[in-house]
């Protein structure tokens, strides 16, 4: 795993939205994964950014990661609410090229098998974006999930209901299910690209790049991918054994020439 560490949380957005820029200029319909939370929005921010200033979005698919299991897509704290506020609402991307999981479907399992189907005729995904819960979940495969898993249904845990409380008001209710990508249809994608800011996200760090490959951390299978990148910023990468020597290999997060 490539690991870039920035000197502080903008310094890692702004490397992560150059990382996604030069994937969509290298092509120009390129499929991506995308991610939602608030590690994400002034990544997006960077990228509306761009686009402003001559970046096309036109020719990209996208697929986003999950979305909540009872949530229509124009309920306001739905992921395809978030996502069109976010960034497809400010940019020149094609809204028929923008897959969600339907969270009010009928049979959410049909449709987590549906989504799966979706993405792997779409070609699969060049780029996935990931951020990384406290628990070391990606998407919403909590831990004990299966490292080989597909798109399905999953029950949240309480942490993770209680991190996204935050974007509820106080008389409505987090879901308890989602459907997300499963870590297996994460793997399959050509790159990953992992964000996280923030000491609060140090030990899932940690558990992520240093740790044994488990279940328990679900963002640890990313070690098995032979392009996965993080980018952190340092009081994210402040509980990693290996800090200095993944600053001298990319110092300040830059690709370092070989001579």
């Amino acid at each position: 795993m490539k690991v870039l560490i920035l000197e502080d949380a903008g310094a890692a957005y702004d490397r992560a939205a150059g990382l996604i820029a030069d994937e969509i200029t290298a092509n120009h319909r390129a499929v991506l994964g995308l991610a939602t939370g608030g590690t994400m929005l002034p990544i997006y921010e960077r990228l509306v950014i761009r686009h402003r200033a001559g970046l096309s979005l036109s020719g990209i698919t996208s697929f986003n990661l999950d979305e909540y299991v009872g949530l229509a897509p124009e309920h306001p704290q739905s992921y395809r609410s978030y996502m069109r506020r976010a960034l497809f609402d400010l940019t020149d991307i094609d809204p028929a090229l923008t897959h969600l999981p339907r969270g009010d479907a009928a049979n959410p399992m049909v449709e987590a098998e549906r989504y799966e189907d979706r993405i792997r005729r779409a070609g699969g995904i060049d780029l996935q974006l990931l951020g990384i819960g406290r628990n070391g979940h990606i998407g919403f495969n909590e831990p004990t999930s299966s490292l080989g898993s597909r798109t399905r249904v999953k029950t949240l845990t309480r942490q993770t209901r209680e991190a996204n409380s935050r974007f509820f008001g106080p008389d409505e209710t987090v879901p308890a299910f989602a459907i997300t990508m499963g870590v297996g249809t994460i793997l399959d994608a050509r790159q990953c690209l992992l964000v996280a800011t923030g000491d609060d996200k140090a030990r899932a760090v940690a558990a992520m790049i240093e740790g044994p490959v488990s279940a328990v951390c679900p963002a640890s299978a990313l070690q098995m991918h032979p392009k996965a990148v993080a980018v952190l910023d340092r009081p994210a990468a402040s509980a990693l054994q290996l800090g200095d020597y993944y600053r001298h290999v990319h110092p300040d997060g830059s690709e370092r020439e070989i001579r």
